[in-house]
This record gives structure tokens, sequence and C-alpha cells, in this order.
């Protein structure tokens, strides 16, 4: 048996390979990050090695401490995870002030973690927090249909979660809580990292205008999902548009019914017409 037959990294190499069939990973375009159970990783840990020195991650995450993360590495590119996952990939294990890393695992060619391992590590404490540790992966992806609509749309919060629940009927299921949106900041920089975090604080989803998506959840399919039904939603709209805008939409009182049918709560302020 080898590491890459474990069930965890089978489906991180999976969502890595779908993310870039869809297109959403141009080069070395996007990243992603999962937490693994204590139970992953006692089983990968016949694979591991824990002789490379500890490096600062720049950001402290005491919540996480100990904690081991898959990743992918600065520089590689999602399409070639499935073919060599010990040269693109990497497993990092945090020391238990949650402050530095090191590679146990991984990234055989050399390298490092992705560029923006501080910010997912930020996000992956956030989201420990307030779901009580059932969120475990972290994605960002170049998806082209919402960086398309960050250049045509109000980016306000408001106003993209109302424009991709009238989209598709499944969303105000599939992202109840609706999508978080930040202006233009430099990519990898502390400043979008901790804005990001605030929003993932109340959101699964949050907007990168002119740059993708970020989003947090329980599992690979989820996440995937996720990220894939508001990329589709942003595409639809951005269909809409092209089609000189909508005759009819969904109203209040539809995503209501939605809520009432799904058992779900949707926030107060998307819900004013």
């Amino acid at each position: 048996m080898r590491i890459t037959d474990l069930s965890f990294m089978q489906g991180y190499i999976r969502m890595a390979t779908d993310g870039a069939n869809m297109g959403w990973h141009e080069r070395n375009g996007g990243n992603l990050t999962y937490r693994l159970t204590a139970e992953e990783a006692e089983a990968a840990a016949p694979y591991m090695t824990f002789d490379k020195p500890w490096e600062d991650i720049g950001v402290a995450v005491p919540n996480l401490g100990g904690a081991f993360f898959l990743a992918t590495g600065s520089g590689k590119f999602l399409r070639n995870v499935c073919l060599a996952p010990q040269d693109n990939l990497c497993i990092a294990q945090l020391n238990e002030a949650g402050t530095q890393y090191r590679v146990v695992w991984g990234l055989e060619q050399g390298g490092r973690p992705t560029s923006e391992f501080p910010s997912h590590l930020m996000n992956h404490s956030v989201k420990f927090d307030v779901t009580g540790g059932k969120y475990r992966v972290i994605y960002h992806a170049h998806t082209p249909a919402v960086i398309a609509l960050t250049n045509v749309l109000e980016l306000d919060d408001i106003v993209w979660t109302r424009a991709l629940w009238s989209a598709m009927t499944e969303c105000a299921v599939v992202f109840p809580g609706g999508v978080g949106v930040l202006p233009w900041m430099v990519c990898g920089g502390a400043e979008i990292a901790k804005a990001t975090s605030e929003l993932m604080k109340q959101y699964d989803v949050a907007i990168w205008a002119f740059h993708g998506t970020f989003a947090s959840g329980e599992s690979f399919d989820t996440t995937f999902g996720l990220m894939h039904c508001v990329e589709k939603a942003a595409d639809i709209y951005l269909r809409i548009l092209s089609a000189g805008g909508a005759k009819q939409t969904m109203t209040t009182e539809n995503f209501v019914a939605i809520a009432a049918l799904f058992g779900l709560t949707l926030p107060e302020k998307f819900l004013k017409d």
C-alpha cells in the first residue's frame, strides 16, 4: 500500500484534478489545503519523516497546534497532482503553538507549501472555531465566470448573494449563508488573508475581485460542490446580462419558501427587496 492509496489522498487528488479539468487552475493558479483527522494522520505516519527544520508560518494559529495539513506546493501545477503527488503536494505538521510548520511528506523535488499557506491557516483557524472543528477544507480557484462578474457587478455582499441566488434555485440551498465580497487586494499578502478571515466568520465563500473564489467546507465533495455551484450561478447570471437582463426573477417570497421547505435560516439582510 502507498500513501496515495489512503482515502483522504484519493479525495484530494480527485478534487485537484477536477478543478484543473474545469479550467480553474491555469499554470500554478489556485491552491488547496486539507486538515487531516487524527486517524488519517496515524495512517499516514509510516510514510512521514520528521527530520526537516521548523519554519515560521508568519501567523499564529494556536487552535490548530499539532495538526497535519495536506497542501499544494508553491509554484506547483494542480494539473500535475494526479501524475506525481509526491512532487506537487506536501503534508505539513504545525508545532503545538501553531506558529511554525515542517514538511513531513512530499515535495520530493524540493519546494515549500503554497504561498497562500498562512492565509489558508488563518482561515482554517476561523472555520475551526466557527464550526466546532467540522470544516477541514480550504480551496482557492481562479473561477472565470466569477472573475468576469467582478468587473460588472457591484462588489457588495448583498448584491452578489441576491444575484447568485436568483440565477439558480439550488443556490440558496447550497450556500444559504450567502457570499462575502472583497475589493481587489494584493494576492498572497497579510491584508487579503486578514480580510478573508473576517468574511469567513460569517460566510463559507469569499469572492476576490478580479482574482477568483475562496471557499471552505467539511469535505472535498461539499467544498468542490460549493465552488462549482457559485461559479455556475455566476456564469448563468452573466448570460442573463448578455441577453439584455432579466425579464423576471426569483423574489424574496421564493427564497422564504425554499428556506421553509429545506429547514434553512437565511440571513435577514438578504431578504429585503
